[in-house]
């Protein structure tokens, strides 16, 4: 199934605003990880059945009219469906005695309804299982809070994994400044004649340096260094804007010689036979993980009257029922290894030698190195649709059976 390109700017818009309203603090100082396309088609499905201030606030942070959200919706999940490499799947559980609207459940996967049966227990456990069985383990709990009062659990699952088609070598690595000098961290390195993969963006809140680390079955991941005093928002947010053509860039094989951007140099070095230009990447392994409260940023999802309790409820169009916003939270976790990449996330709404002959040639060496905390945007290649995105505060550390030289 094709998604429209409408559908892919509306979910990478929503999150470019979610990285201006997230702090990498705020999840300590692992960094921080997140999904705008689990949210995105949830967000789609209330605005179908909301009415009134909550159906026009969902409208504006969906960036689509409320009547064009499910049709929207189920494009995006089916398209999402369809990828390599990716898992995604939607669940809604509710109270027998919750009447839904047989319009509105229809636009639903016809497998996604269950049933809230009112032991607390026993259903945290079907809803947890659910969740571990669409991320493959990587998540193991539902990210919801369970009581009395609910009445309908709607949620999203996404679970990507990739494969470089280059893998990175590993080695210790200790950065000579900024803040992780002096640590003993997992670096990665690599080297290739592929200059186009490395980039500089002049966007307005400064330069980005992208990298795009390709993996298999479409799914690549964008390394993002931006300039010291950029937040990770500001950061986050310029790659998506990369990713929508709207910041200009240039490529490795069109930068000038000397230092020519935020972790990036462009040097002459001896070599002892004719070499092409090469790109050397040094970068850090790095796992993340975190839990948000998408109610802390009510408005940059569109919730700010939904969450409120009133009757009439804000959902007519779903039922009779009063339904209000009780509870949303997402929890995700990404991981960026020398082999490859994985992520997932559910949503819930309640990196020699002696003898060398003497160098007689010179050629071009382009050297990158995210020394210090930078973003990144995973993401499908063809469709440019952002699945996870993140910021980097804490590198693997290096122990000693993990170098591979």
């Amino acid at each position: 199934m094709r998604v429209t390109n409408a559908t892919i700017r509306a979910a990478n818009a929503l999150t470019a605003r979610w990285a201006g309203a997230v702090r990498a603090s705020e999840d300590g100082a692992g960094g921080t990880v997140f999904s705008a396309a689990g949210v995105w088609p949830l967000l789609a499905f209330l605005a179908d059945g909301a009415g009134g201030a909550a159906k026009a606030e969902l409208a504006d942070a969906l960036g689509l009219p409320a009547d064009q959200a499910a049709d929207a919706a189920r494009e995006l999940l089916g398209a999402t469906g369809a990828m390599r490499g990716l898992d995604s799947a939607l669940g809604l559980w509710t109270k027998r005695t919750l009447e839904l609207r047989e319009r509105w459940e229809a636009g639903l996967p016809a497998e996604a309804h269950g049933v809230l049966t009112g032991d607390a227990a026993a259903d945290k456990a079907a809803l947890d299982a659910w969740a571990v069985k669409r991320t493959g383990g990587l998540i193991d709990a539902m990210p919801v809070l369970l009581d009395e009062d609910t009445e309908m659990v709607l949620a999203s699952a996404l679970a990507l994994r990739t494969a470089w088609l280059q893998p990175f070598r590993e080695s210790c690595w200790m950065p000579e400044a900024g803040p992780w000098s002096g640590r003993e961290v997992l670096g990665l390195w690599r080297k290739s004649t592929l200059l186009d993969r490395i980039g500089v963006a002049d966007t307005p809140q400064g330069h980005v340096t992208e990298l795009k680390v390709l993996g298999d079955g479409a799914i690549d991941v964008h390394l993002l260094l931006g300039e010291e005093g950029m937040t990770p928002g500001q950061v986050l947010a310029a790659g998506v804007g990369i990713l929508d053509r709207r910041h200009p860039v240039v490529a490795g094989p069109r930068l000038p010689y000397g230092d020519v951007g935020p972790g990036l140099w462009v040097v002459k070095e001896r070599a002892t036979s004719p070499e092409p230009p090469t790109l050397e990447v040094r970068t850090v392994a790095y796992a993340v993980r975190a839990d948000h409260d998408l109610l802390d940023h009510h408005e940059v999802f569109g919730l700010t009257t939904a969450l409120r309790e009133q009757r009439p409820g804000h959902f007519p169009g779903i039922g009779d029922f009063p339904l209000y916003v009780g509870s949303a939270r997402q929890s995700a976790v990404a991981r960026f290894g020398a082999r490859g990449f994985e992520a997932a996330a559910v949503t819930a709404f309640g990196m020699a030698g002696a003898g060398m002959p003497k160098p007689r040639w010179v050629t071009t060496t382009v050297k990158a190195g995210f020394d210090r905390p930078f973003g990144f945007l995973a993401l499908h290649r063809h469709t440019r649709l952002v699945l996870a995105a993140g910021w980097v505060m804490d590198p693997e550390p290096f122990r000693e059976d993990e170098e591979d030289y």
